[in-house]
């Protein structure tokens, strides 16, 4: 884990090594390494084929399914080299003091009013990269389906010139050392990996042109000599019309044999995509030992997010995260209990949900 104060965040190349490695030594799994350009007519299936499934099976579950596959625009954030940052300028603490170990996790790129509006005024003018395929171009039109928990800063900059400082530039919770009071704005930056080498821009995914990048992100208070070790891009992200094809157990309903997880199904997040495909792998080995594979309970987060992509509108659908409003409401009289107190109410679902969890896994166990 790297500090990112409340927030899961980890090493994400230790993760991947660590992953790689327990699967390379696991003798029951055998690793291919090729192009998947078909789904197979026979056995168990999981398709966990990620956000960026190649063209030629994307085509061929929606000839295998009867429906089109549907898609969203995401986008990723800079990173830039820590010896690069103004530790003069920058000063570490997390919003609030909010950290899981008490440090201060987050380095703070503090802004004046004046510095605010002049960056605001360069996102705005800032050139876009240009489209690799014909169909992106829609991006340049203002008519593409962005995922709304991750708009490029672009996009919000246009929504209105406070937008950003009530967004991921937002000052609340710090206060800057230098002055002893909190900042217009403040870009924070995360720690990327263990050794503190790099951080990330937290929240500013965008799709400005490499060079347009450099010199707006230049602009932020404490990077004016910033190298960037990544630059921000925008991506599309294929998933199924999950409504419309899974069932609650992540089963194709036209072939049950086969289970869709991950993002592909219309989960967003790591945790979310990896608990969906815990959840196929549980069902799937049901499957095999010949018995029906059981819903996760609805009280829980794993139950709920299931039920959202087996059970939302087909025809609006959207990726979802896991958030409290996706589980089932406490009863009328713990609402009434805790009626001003959000955070006894939150704690009851959690506690409700570990206890329906546990059920669930003594039943099929």
């Amino acid at each position: 884990r790297v500090p990112g104060g409340h927030a899961l965040t980890v090493d994400r190349q230790a993760f991947a090594r660590e992953i790689t490695r327990v699967i390379l030594n696991e003798p029951l799994i055998d690793i291919r390494r090729e192009e998947v350009r078909s789904l197979p007519d026979e056995g168990i299936v999981i398709v966990a084929t990620g956000p960026l499934t190649s063209d030629a099976l994307a085509a061929e579950i929606a000839r295998r399914t009867g429906s089109g596959r549907l898609y969203f625009y995401d986008s990723i954030s800079p990173i830039v080299d820590a010896e690069t940052i103004d530790r003069s300028i920058v000063f570490a603490a997390s919003r609030y003091g909010k950290s899981l170990d008490g440090g201060d996790d987050y380095l703070n790129c503090p802004f004046t009013r004046e510095e605010y509006e002049a960056f605001v005024d360069a996102i705005l003018s800032a050139e876009s990269a240009s489209p690799h395929l014909e169909e992106d171009r829609r991006i340049h039109e203002g008519k593409v389906p962005f995922f709304e928990s991750c708009l490029p800063i672009e996009e919000l900059a246009r929504r209105g010139r406070d937008t950003l400082r009530f967004g991921p530039m937002k000052p609340v919770g710090l206060l800057d050392p230098r002055t002893g009071r909190r900042p217009w704005a403040a870009v924070q930056l995360r720690q990327e990996d263990q050794r503190a080498g790099s951080f990330n821009l937290v929240g500013f995914q965008n799709y400005m042109k490499f060079a347009e990048q450099k010199r707006v992100f230049r602009m932020i208070p404490g990077l004016a000599r910033a190298e960037f070790l990544r630059y921000g891009q925008i991506h599309r992200n294929t998933y199924i019309n999950a409504p419309e094809l899974l069932t609650s157990t992540l089963q194709l309903r036209s072939d049950p044999r086969v289970f869709f997880a991950g993002q592909i199904s219309g989960v967003e997040g790591y945790v979310e995509s990896i608990a969906t495909g815990l959840l196929a792998g549980r069902h799937a080995a049901a499957l095999a030992r010949g018995r029906t594979p059981a819903a996760a309970p609805r009280q829980t987060a794993v139950g709920s997010l299931a039920n959202y992509i087996s059970a939302a509108s087909a025809k609006h659908y959207q990726p979802a995260n896991i958030a409290f409003d996706l589980l089932p409401p406490l009863d009328d009289s713990l609402r009434q209990k805790w009626k001003h107190d959000r955070q006894a109410r939150q704690a009851e679902v959690c506690r409700r949900a570990l206890a329906a969890l546990e059920d669930y896994l003594a039943a099929s166990a």
